[in-house]
């Protein structure tokens, strides 16, 4: 049985979860367009700003890798929104593998998922500071930079642990303010395109197109991406889940893909690509290229509060996720308590712990540095969640052909996307996925 019974502040369940929010107390339930920002704002954040400077010396194999990746990333989509309408359920992939294969499968996907969550944490704070450190130059790395990342994290954990609405509306306000510098480089380039033509491409220096350097894109912009199933963790705080989740899952990816697709192909046919590998906010140095260092400054302040609005949507999910594992008996149970406002208060503190103690064992002084470890890292260990929740589409959905197919797709893109993020990373993602086999047998011997 996946969860708990419920009292009258959760609603009712149905097939084992909460499929209804109408008795849910306001303060704790995501309107339609909170989880649109939920999902547009975990994927819009520090990918789009960061990732370009990453993906420069791969040349004409990067904007390979976004295509592929936003091909992929609606497969998935199309997959969790599918998934979603029929199991409406808290936890998002650790329900649906729950549902599928049973309470040891999800464990392992929820235990993936949730380190992939708590580790990419710490990239995106980072991301907060490399942005700020145009304007204020002393961020650009050293203690600075880790304490005021370390700041970040713990003030968004207790905004979370106050409560789901407050998040919630944070979210859409930095959503709405993240747009506002990506417009602005779409505008510039179709202005430019259009008063220029060809001239405004810039002659790098040509790069070989590989699989290999093909399938490394791939697994670094995947990264702009993570977060699609966001709306599906916290769907027991969902106003009407299985009709919302669904639309806000695959209109929040394709929108975020379109936005990808003329930012980062703007950014990578216009600008000299060792000005781009050398930028701490790439993005911000595109628009001063156009419009003045001062503009570089204030983009750059929008990177940060964009990567800030992420980072406040995956703690919210970090808390969320070993609450709902606790409350499906696969996790210990002191995690399932609840604070006196309704939110899994000590979840979030065991998480920001954990934020805390990757971000210390990575840390190497270089904000660009620490972000690539820490984010490949995290999706090493998080791929699981993503393959498993594609092979429960398969099982859950086996009349759905649509969904056979994308499900299908999805498999063979997140394999993919393993064999691109490297045998380090890899490494380090199983050792982290194998620290959860313990807690699984303490919790079953306890059960």
């Amino acid at each position: 049985m996946l969860f708990f019974a419920l009292d009258v502040h959760r609603g009712r369940r149905d097939n084992g979860c909460v499929t209804d929010t109408a008795t849910v107390s306001p303060r704790r339930v995501l309107g339609f367009w909170p989880a649109l920002a939920l999902v547009v704002g975990n994927m819009i954040g520090s990918g789009i700003y960061l990732l370009p400077a990453t993906l420069a010396p791969l040349g004409a194999n990067a904007l390979i890798g976004w295509g592929v990746t936003i091909l992929g990333a609606m497969a998935l989509a199309f997959v969790f929104a599918r998934l979603a309408a029929k199991l409406p359920c808290a936890g998002g992939p650790y329900a649906f593998a729950d549902a599928a294969f049973g309470p040891v499968v999800g464990f392992a996907v929820a235990w993936s998922y949730w380190i992939l969550i708590w580790a990419g944490n710490g990239a995106l704070a980072i991301a907060v500071v490399s942005a700020l450190s145009v304007p204020f130059p002393a961020m650009a790395g050293g203690a600075p930079a880790f304490v005021i990342a370390l700041a970040l994290i713990w003030a968004l954990v207790a905004v979370n642990i106050h409560g789901v609405a407050l998040a919630g509306r944070i979210q859409l306000v930095t959503a709405l303010l993240k747009l506002a510098p990506l417009v602005a480089i779409i505008v510039v380039v179709l202005w430019a395109l259009f008063r220029e033509g060809g001239s405004a491409v810039v002659d790098n220096p040509p790069v070989p197109i590989g699989a290999g350097a093909v399938a490394g894109a791939i697994a670094l912009t995947f990264w702009g991406f993570l977060g699609v199933e966001s709306a599906t963790v916290p769907a027991d705080k969902v106003k009407n889940a299985a009709r919302t989740v669904p639309i806000v899952t695959l209109l929040g990816t394709a929108l975020t893909g379109a936005i990808y697709v003329l930012v980062a192909g703007g950014v990578t046919l216009m600008m000299p690509a060792d000005e781009v590998a050398a930028s701490h906010a790439p993005l911000a140095a595109f628009l001063g290229r156009f419009w003045g260092g001062e503009v570089e400054q204030i983009v750059a302040v929008f990177a940060a509060i964009s990567a800030l609005g992420t980072l406040n949507g995956f703690i919210l999910l970090q808390g969320e996720m070993p609450w709902a594992m606790a409350r499906g008996g696969v996790f210990p149970v002191w995690f399932g308590k609840e604070s006196r406002r309704g939110t899994p208060a000590r979840a979030h503190l065991v998480s920001g712990l954990l934020v805390t103690l990757v971000m210390a064992l990575n840390y190497t002084g270089s904000t660009g540095a620490l972000f690539a470890e820490i984010a490949t890292i995290s999706l090493a260990a998080g791929m699981l969640a993503y393959f498993v929740s594609a092979l429960a589409a398969l099982k859950l959905l086996a009349g759905d052909r649509p969904v056979q197919l994308a499900a299908a797709i999805s498999a063979g893109f997140v394999l993919w996307m393993i064999y691109g993020l490297g045998l380090h990373a890899n490494l380090w993602g199983f050792g982290l996925l194998a620290l959860g086999l313990p807690v699984f047998l303490w919790v079953r011997m306890r059960r």
